[in-house]
């Protein structure tokens, strides 16, 4: 299992902040979660700083890496099933439509 940076700082979050946040969601949370989420959560803030120094002015905001533009494929007519050929299969066909038991007693 990789090990995680450590900080150059002290901690973005103390675990009274977490105790704080548990309360204010009125999570019930025991010592060892407490200790437990206090530490994952100061790695994601860490992490989400590094990124956030990763960041620069000159670069554009994108939703994707690649340049990506019409990927859609051409809307071409092609020609459908014929009734026929849809209903070839049914069990029971009437008026060019599947045929299907009644259900509702409606005549």
């Amino acid at each position: 299992m990789p090990t995680e940076p450590e900080s150059a700082t002290s901690p973005t979050i103390s675990r009274d902040e977490v105790a704080h946040l548990a309360r204010l969601s009125r999570l019930a949370l025991t010592d060892d979660e407490l200790d437990q989420y206090a530490g994952q959560l100061d790695s994601i803030l860490t992490h989400v700083a590094q990124v956030a120094e990763v960041a620069a002015d000159d670069v554009p905001p994108t939703a994707h890496p690649a340049d990506l533009q019409n990927v859609l494929r051409p809307d071409a007519v092609v020609p459908g099933l014929t009734p026929e050929q849809a209903l070839s299969g049914a069990p029971a066909v009437e008026q060019d439509r599947f045929a299907v038991p009644q259900i509702l007693g409606e005549e």
